[in-house]
């Protein structure tokens, strides 16, 4: 029982310290929070990076292109720039899903970035659902345990934390809307965004357990590396930006 939630107090130490720095940005917004956001995705595309490149320098080097290109022209032929570098700079397998992913990771911080834009309400509700999503799973999955949701790519997550998940985005969802933060049909949207989350995490499992690794880095105590924080954030902004051009404006 004790070895279960052996990593819970630093797990919830370094989360209490990344709400503190995403509240604080998110609220200020302006450069601050661009700022942030650009050092988010520049740390992703390291971590990513240092899993499947020959050289620290080549990992740092595409960092550093992302930063550029998300800072100084955040649109779709600068996020562009660092993907088809990344393909030619990692020679390993799976290149072409490797380059796939840094530019979800590319489009993900421009769509962080568009969120803001639109008010503080929404950005703070897609947050919370993730969040909500991610703590009901791990709990209910340490918990209650029972039949694997994807054993394969993701030997930890069960069905019993992945719809504990959905529940725990739906009633934030619906708490959100009642305080008049988003639309009332946010509420029915939560559990897809968390859902959505929930697959950017196995992907970026997927992709580590290619590369052999438990963690993308060891940057966060008790969650592993930014990557692996930030993962199912990256997964639910791609989902709600989608739902957005389907639906012909901001969701």
């Amino acid at each position: 029982m004790t070895e279960r939630w052996a990593d819970l107090q630093v797990r919830i130490t370094s989360a209490a310290v990344l709400v503190l720095v995403g509240v604080v940005g998110v609220y200020f917004g302006g450069f601050g929070f661009d700022l942030l956001v650009t050092l988010l995705i520049a740390v992703m595309v390291w971590e990513l990076a240092g899993l499947t490149a020959d050289s620290a320098a080549t990992a740092l080097g595409l960092a550093v292109l992302a930063a550029v290109c998300l800072h100084y022209a955040p649109q779709v032929w600068a996020l562009l720039l660092v993907p088809p570098l990344g393909f030619v700079l990692t020679p390993r397998r799976d290149r072409v899903v490797l380059a796939g992913y840094a530019v979800a990771l590319m489009v993900a911080g421009a769509g962080f970035l568009d969120l803001r834009s639109h008010g503080v309400g929404v950005f703070v509700w897609l947050v919370a659902i993730v969040v909500a999503s991610d703590t009901m799973g791990y709990f209910a999955g340490r918990t209650f345990g029972g039949p694997k949701f994807w054993p394969k790519v993701s030997p930890k997550k069960t069905w019993s934390g992945t719809i504990a998940g959905w529940v725990g985005a739906l009633a934030v969802g619906v708490v959100f809307a009642w305080l008049d933060m988003v639309p009332w049909y946010y509420a029915m949207l939560s559990p897809l965004i968390a859902l959505a989350g929930q697959f950017g995490d196995i992907v970026e499992s997927w992709i580590k357990r290619r590369a052999g690794a438990k963690d993308s880095s060891r940057l966060i105590p008790g969650h592993g590396g930014v990557l692996d924080r930030f993962d199912a954030l990256v997964g639910a902004v791609l989902a709600l930006e989608a739902l957005g051009l389907l639906l012909a404006g901001p969701v």
